[in-house]
């Protein structure tokens, strides 16, 4: 693991399902790397590696959905970050959820937040490329759970 790998390692964050509805399928991913960037407007940002298919679908399609997970769904976080994973609706067999009514995307249920959005800027940053997303709608807040994290390498 390189010095920055593991400086980074150090930060906690909140892990968060990024999904968008394709023409052919639902596809999604766990992301680490989601938050917001402004208040007026409403905007959040997630960050995806290049080398992705749901980076090169989001090149494409504006709307998303993030579903912020709460601590209880570490398998639909490691369901989501497996590499070679089917399609999103497959991934999310059994576990409730919903489709998104301003993004079509999927909507894991039993997060904490999940947030409905459509891309406005777009921002090549090294390895990764940043989606800037204008909030289109909050699909809902649960503030009684505890958001799942990512911490030296583990969810926490």
């Amino acid at each position: 693991m390189s010095e920055f790998t593991e400086a980074m390692a150090q930060v906690p964050t909140g892990v968060t399902v990024v999904t968008v509805k394709d023409d052919r399928d639902d596809v999604g991913t766990t992301v680490a790397t989601f938050t917001s960037v402004s208040l007026d407007p409403p905007l959040v940002m997630v960050s995806m590696n290049n080398t992705g298919y749901l980076n090169e679908l989001l090149l494409r399609q504006d709307r998303w959905a993030a579903s912020v997970l709460s601590a209880g769904q570490r398998a639909i976080a490691s369901r989501f970050a497996t590499s070679g994973r089917p399609g999103a609706r497959l991934l999310l067999a059994g576990t409730p959820h919903h489709r998104g009514a301003l993004s079509e995307a999927l909507v894991v249920d039993g997060g904490v937040t999940a947030v409905e959005a459509e891309t406005v800027r777009v921002v090549p940053a090294g390895d990764h490329t940043l989606f800037i997303g204008r909030v289109l709608g909050i699909d809902y807040v649960d503030p009684s759970l505890q958001p799942l994290t990512r911490y030296r390498g583990r969810y926490r």
